[in-house]
């Protein structure tokens, strides 16, 4: 059985996987467009892993199908290996090869490599060529892992908590690859559990806890379905009583640090407060909105709000 364009890059229908007691993946189904960059997003322990692994045929499910490109990850692994590129969240290289060494490796391994010019070229890997592994810093150990992940010349490319332990410059740099991989028509799943990541980089979110999907959107998509509450900060040019503001609907609650007045409420709370003080003659000034990000959605979403509540990290 070959690889097919037809139907999604990744597919993926009632997954299940335990491990004694535990239920690491729970009845999980998503698929993957070709050419999304498709972001699986939960907090440590959610089964973002198994859920890769099964899926790239590293552990066996205990139910449901999974298809990437049409193929089954274990009845045709010779030929997944051929399509897919994996880079896997814990993994590391003898200290003592040199960069060229490893990927030309690598490269050995597949039939139809991706030239190791053109990739060192487009990963900034030029003058590490010579440099033993164990030189290396961090980010240019992900860039060589991404590297190692694409040498196979694959359609899809999966990169497993690739950013984590990196400063943040190094962050961003790796965030510009995976945009640069998929500039390659490759298709990228990326499992985080950071969510500025996600919203960054990703088309679409998965979006686990314990085991389960919990939804699947836009990152945009994601934080509109979190609490309609907002924020407005705001400095007027003169003083004024709180009942001009709380008696409009929009407005729930008022509170005062120095110059700046904060109000919290709904709706078109922007506007409700602009009006309602140029009505007085007063002007907001340096006005700011708090807006629903991806961690609101998921603290909103999932369960992880009371484990945090219950630990004291949330107010």
């Amino acid at each position: 059985m070959g690889a097919s364009s037809d139907g999604p890059a990744v597919e993926v229908i009632g997954l299940c996987k335990r491990y004694g007691e535990v239920v690491a993946v729970d009845d999980l189904s998503l698929s993957v467009q070709e050419g999304e960059i498709f972001g699986v997003l939960g907090p440590n322990g959610a089964g973002k892993t198994t859920t890769v692994e099964c899926a790239i045929g590293l552990r066996s499910p205990d139910a449901g199908k999974v298809r990437l490109l049409g193929l089954d990850p274990q009845a045709d692994r010779a030929e997944l290996r051929e399509v897919v590129g994996v880079q896997l969240q814990s993994g590391a290289l003898p200290d003592k090869l040199r960069v060229d060494e490893i990927l030309e490796l690598y490269r050995s391994f597949y039939r139809r490599p991706t030239e190791v010019d053109e990739l060192v070229g487009a990963l900034g890997l030029e003058t590490k060529r010579r440099s033993y592994y164990r030189s290396l810093s961090g980010g240019q150990r992900q860039r060589l892992n991404v590297a190692l992940a694409l040498i196979g010349n694959p359609r899809i490319a999966v990169l497993d908590e690739m950013t984590t332990g990196l400063d943040p410059q190094a962050r961003r740099e790796t965030w510009g690859l995976i945009r640069r991989v998929r500039e390659r028509n490759v298709t990228v799943l990326l499992v985080t559990h950071l969510m500025e990541e996600a919203e960054r980089l990703c088309d679409r979110v998965a979006l686990i806890d314990r085991g389960r999907l919990v939804a699947i959107d836009t990152p945009a998509g994601l934080s509109a379905r979190a609490s309609t509450t907002k924020l407005v900060r705001f400095s007027a040019s003169s003083p004024f009583d709180d009942a001009i503001l709380l008696a409009r609907p929009e407005v729930s609650s008022i509170e005062r640090r120095g110059e700046r007045v904060s109000v919290t409420g709904s709706g078109e709370l922007v506007n409700a407060v602009v009006l309602a003080l140029a009505a007085e003659g007063i002007t907001a000034h340096g006005i700011e909105m708090d807006r629903s990000n991806l961690e609101d959605a998921f603290l909103e979403l999932t369960t992880h709000r009371q484990d945090l509540v219950a630990e004291g990290s949330l107010s």
